[in-house]
């Protein structure tokens, strides 16, 4: 039992990561057309022209993978990181990767970065204090690594008024109550368990807010430069949270 309750209270305090930053967004973009983000101005919003931006590229800045299905991100988790298998499993499908442990990661959260080549492809987030052995299971997982895109070609790096074309209109916001982590969400975001991470309210955002900002700050304008930097998927269903053995 003690196992089930430490599982309940990482899931749980990792739908707070992702939903406390999303809150107010779900349900306000879902019945809104797709628009697009003027190239002529710094801010984008509902009714804007189209952009002559170019179309959105999904390996710019980052090297072709020699088999894109490793380098999905969807609702079921990030390449070969799938929400709901342990850290013993991901390892044997990932031989060749080292797994190091970051403490710490962010606010409330250490990390197993997972790195080949040298080079840091995801991070599987768990609760800051805990252990993480290769019993535990994934239940987060967070990467800024350009390689890895949606089906639609959208991932870190990618513009935000690029990502507009693909899923609609942007809604950014942040708390900060939590920790001003900025967010953006789309009119059709391709999954509610996933979050695109634009920035960190306490220094540069992606957005243009109106001023002065509050606790809860939302805004349709962004920075014409603005990109998505992270993507973070996480498990909202008892899946991810096994019963003690």
């Amino acid at each position: 039992m003690g196992r089930l309750i430490k599982q309940s209270t990482k899931q749980l305090l990792l739908g707070t990561l992702l939903l406390g930053g999303l809150a107010g967004l779900v349900g306000c973009n879902d019945a809104q057309p797709p628009s697009s983000s003027p190239s002529a101005s710094p801010t984008a919003g509902p009714g804007s022209p189209a952009p002559s931006a170019p179309a959105p590229s999904p390996t710019a800045s980052a090297p072709a993978p020699t088999d894109p299905s490793l380098f999905v991100i969807s609702a079921e988790g990030i390449g070969p990181a799938k929400l709901g298998m342990t850290l013993g499993e991901l390892k044997q499908a990932l031989p060749n990767a080292t797994f190091e442990v970051q403490s710490p990661f962010i606010v409330d959260f250490d990390a197993i970065a997972v790195s080949q080549n040298g080079k840091p492809q995801f991070y599987v987030l768990y609760l800051a204090g805990e252990s993480f052995g290769d019993d535990d299971v994934v239940q987060g997982v967070l990467t800024d690594n350009p390689s890895y895109r949606t089906d639609r070609g959208v991932g870190p790096g990618t513009a935000i008024a690029q990502a507009e074309q693909i899923y609609g209109d942007a809604t950014l916001s942040y708390n900060t109550q939590n920790e001003s982590r900025e967010y953006v969400r789309f009119a059709q975001h391709p999954a509610t368990n996933l979050s695109f991470g634009t920035g960190n309210g306490s220094s540069e955002t992606a957005g243009i807010y109106p001023s002065p900002t509050a606790e809860y700050n939302e805004t349709q304008q962004f920075r014409e430069d603005a990109t998505i930097q992270s993507v973070l998927v996480i498990c909202l269903n008892e899946a991810c949270t096994p019963a003690s053995p």
